[in-house]
């Protein structure tokens, strides 16, 4: 029961991710006006915004001009619901959890927005530090204990200076935004498993980048947004970075 209640917020969360994943990049308010088509201009309705459902019932098109919905809204209501899902069944019912599950909203969000647009807005990138600092805070004042914050500041700290130096290497290889993501990333994940976030990024997008040029997608100097790639590392080292860390020094060492 309480795991379908998980779901039904994720879902619910997922639906203003959207909202924010448009109006971001486009400096608008995430709170007013309401939501509305984009075609028409027409206010949307509750039985318009119930999540997956509505896209659902109304075959992916408006109910009052018939345009066309994107299918960005439901597959992200989806992924944060199952986000949200998978974050209570590893980790528990606990404020930790809270904490994990909203920074995994946090990275859906700017993933979306960097794949669409190529950008990572600061409003986010702010966001993210602060609730990094909130829940290093919490950390410490629930261990008692100041391990947790020096290795998530060292964390943060490691994470801008390698992709900072990988931009000055490259000449602009990488975005502002990634370094600044990596210093979000560091604060939760901690100086450790900054490395293998980055490792496995670029493995990733080493791997989606040959499958562009394979199928002719891309050409080889086209830009590739790094930030999903990031993100996804980030998810994977949230969950299974100590299993991978283990596994490597006890099979290669």
């Amino acid at each position: 029961m309480y795991y379908i209640l998980i779901f039904v917020v994720g879902l619910m969360v997922g639906s203003f991710l959207n909202v924010c994943i448009y109006r971001i990049p486009l400096k608008q308010s995430i709170v007013f006006p309401a939501s509305h088509c984009f075609n028409c201009n027409h206010e949307l309705n509750g039985l318009d915004l119930i999540p997956v459902f509505s896209f659902i019932f109304l075959k992916g098109k408006c109910r009052y001009c018939g345009d066309k919905i994107s299918i960005q809204y439901p597959l992200v209501e989806l992924a944060n619901a199952l986000l949200f899902l998978f974050a209570f069944i590893y980790f528990g019912f606990n404020l930790l959890t809270v904490f994990y599950a909203v920074f995994s909203s946090l990275l859906l969000v700017i993933s979306v927005i960097d794949y669409k647009k190529g950008i990572i807005p600061n409003y986010l990138i702010i966001f993210g530090l602060i609730l990094g600092v909130i829940y290093i805070t919490f950390t410490v004042i629930i261990t008692h204990s100041y391990d947790i914050a020096k290795n998530g500041l060292l964390g943060a700290f490691l994470g801008a200076i390698i992709i900072i130096i990988i931009i000055v290497i490259s000449r602009g290889g990488m975005g502002a935004g990634d370094y600044k993501l990596m210093g979000v990333i560091g604060l939760f994940l901690g100086y450790k498993k900054i490395i293998l976030v980055l490792f496995l990024a670029v493995v990733l997008a080493g791997i989606f980048a040959t499958i562009l040029l394979i199928s002719k997608s891309k050409e080889r100097k086209s830009a590739i947004p790094f930030g999903p790639f990031l993100a996804i590392a980030a998810l994977s080292v949230l969950y299974y970075g100590d299993l991978i860390i283990n596994w490597y020094l006890l099979y290669i060492f």
